[in-house]
């Protein structure tokens, strides 16, 4: 089932001219407005927040804001700057989430991000992340994900918080309430609308199509079908011409998984003989179906370093075909290397002393496909006493950092995301627990060793100055082994405000 992205930028004209400017831009509480022509008349195209707030509008003539709010600053309106800057942050789309984005104007991309949200850690953390990463770049955006783009749209315009996943098969009962504006019909449709007493998208799908078609004419009856997901809308991708692609046209569409594979081998061929013209190796690779019913299939794999070895990236893209669904036939197939990074080959060379290194690059990569490179990484020490705080991720290919972590006290295997409150008896002050509970199951300690006491890190933070813990590596009977520790000096442990935790399970 297709998955379609619609981000809406509610304020991307005033967000895109603050970017522009910099540091000579308005301040945000200024209220600020942009001004354009509609015939001979200059209006409000698009007002900041706070002059939003003062009760400014799209659409207003210019002189009856000034009436309104004298003190509005104004600046010209530019859509074709928009429109090219839109058209940019697709491209950007393109590289980071998805192999089909289009600009979906004048406010909005449009992602197809089937097959894809897994590389993201799923819809509910990509939607999140690339709204995140517009808000620190100052443009706000929401983000809704659908069965179809008409569904998404509405969404993200109506009733994403910043965000909004809408599960597949509930399309119908969740646009149901949203207003008639969410089906993106013209205005005056929506005029007409409304007089015969039509408020929300519901209402219009509860009457019989024929004479709504007979009046406002098929756009209509087209957007009703396209946002339940009847009828496909198809995403024209956006191209960067500055990338490497292969292309083949069938005079017969194809379907077969075995012919796929024979033609995306040849595609690779063709591209990596146009990659060696240009010193590069691929990082990324869009693979797309073309079918003839007009939409569009996409399959996205990535590297961890530079590659330009055909059968290791046939076989990667090839894992991924039988997520492919042909439907009535593919009549074109477009690889596309939508990141490539200078590649120099380098001579093996043979030594009788040293052992050859195995070359994990290949399995590193297989996985990564198949879980999402997110969740695929080493860890790497860092400098603290603080557990939580004395590792970090790296890419499972990085060099080796060339530190280790201290031996002197014995560290568990597996440490938990956030320390887990217990329930535990033991002696006052320096005693381990005789006994804790955790997890509704209590267990007797037979065994005990310390405490380790660790102190914050009081030169970042004045905070941590009293940060105190008391760590103890205890065994139950059943030979399990923890790793607790008891916050609190002795003076906050004497006065009964030291708590226990459990951190980490040795092996």
């Amino acid at each position: 089932m297709p998955r379609v992205v619609s981000l809406f930028l509610p304020g991307w004209p005033i967000d895109r001219l603050r970017r522009a400017l910099g540091a000579s831009a308005p301040p945000p509480d200024k209220r600020l407005v942009l001004v354009g022509r509609e015939g001979s008349r200059r209006i409000l195209t698009a007002v900041s927040k706070p002059a939003e707030q003062a009760g400014l509008r799209v659409g207003m003539p210019l002189t009856k804001a000034h009436a309104l709010v004298p003190e509005i600053v104004t600046m010209p309106a530019d859509p074709a700057a928009d429109a090219a800057a839109l058209e940019r942050l697709s491209l950007w789309a393109l590289q980071h989430y998805a192999p089909i984005v289009a600009p979906d104007p004048p406010d909005g991309l449009v992602i197809d991000t089937t097959g894809a949200d897994h590389l993201h850690g799923g819809e509910e953390r990509m939607l999140t992340g690339l709204v995140n990463r517009l808000a620190a770049s100052g443009i706000f955006a929401r983000a809704a994900v659908a069965d179809s783009w008409g569904a998404a749209h509405a969404a993200a315009r109506f009733l994403a918080d910043p965000v909004r996943v809408i599960a597949p098969g509930t399309v119908g009962e969740t646009v149901a309430p949203l207003p008639i504006l969410g089906l993106r019909i013209p205005p005056e449709t929506v005029t007409g609308l409304r007089v015969l007493g039509f408020a929300t998208i519901g209402d219009v799908l509860a009457v019989p199509r024929a004479p709504l078609v007979l009046r406002f004419g098929p756009l209509l009856g087209r957007r009703l079908d396209q946002i339940q997901g009847t009828i496909s809308e198809p995403v024209d991708p956006l191209r960067d011409p500055d990338v490497v692609t292969a292309r083949k046209v069938f005079g017969e569409p194809i379907g077969a998984p075995e012919t796929i594979a024979r033609y995306t081998k040849g595609l690779v061929h063709d591209l990596c003989q146009a990659l060696e013209k240009r010193g590069l190796g691929a990082r990324r690779l869009d693979l797309l179906f073309h079918r003839v019913d007009s939409s569009l299939q996409a399959i996205r794999v990535g590297t961890a370093r530079a590659v330009r070895d055909e059968d290791r990236l046939t076989r990667l893209l090839s894992d991924r075909i039988e997520t492919i669904d042909p439907g009535f036939g593919i009549e074109i197939m477009d690889l596309t290397a939508k990141l490539a990074e200078p590649l120099v080959l380098q001579q093996a060379v043979s030594s009788l002393i040293e052992e050859e290194q195995a070359d994990i690059a290949g399995l590193v990569d297989v996985i990564a496909n198949r879980i999402g490179a997110a969740r695929l990484y080493r860890i790497a020490p860092v400098e603290s006493d603080v557990p939580e705080r004395s590792f970090r991720r790296i890419s499972p290919l990085s060099p080796d950092v060339g530190t280790t972590w201290q031996n002197r006290w014995p560290r568990p295997a597996r440490l938990l995301a956030r320390p887990e409150p217990i329930e535990v008896m033991a002696l006052l002050p320096d005693h381990p627990p005789a006994s804790f509970t955790w997890r509704g199951k209590r267990r007797l300690v037979k065994r005990a060793d310390g405490p380790e006491r660790i102190f914050g890190e009081w030169w970042k933070r004045d905070a941590e100055l009293a940060a105190v813990r008391d760590y103890f590596q205890v065994e139950d009977a059943a030979g399990e082994r923890f790793w607790l520790f008891r916050s609190g000096d002795e003076q906050q442990v004497t006065a009964g405000l030291g708590r226990w935790f459990l951190h980490g399970i040795f092996a």
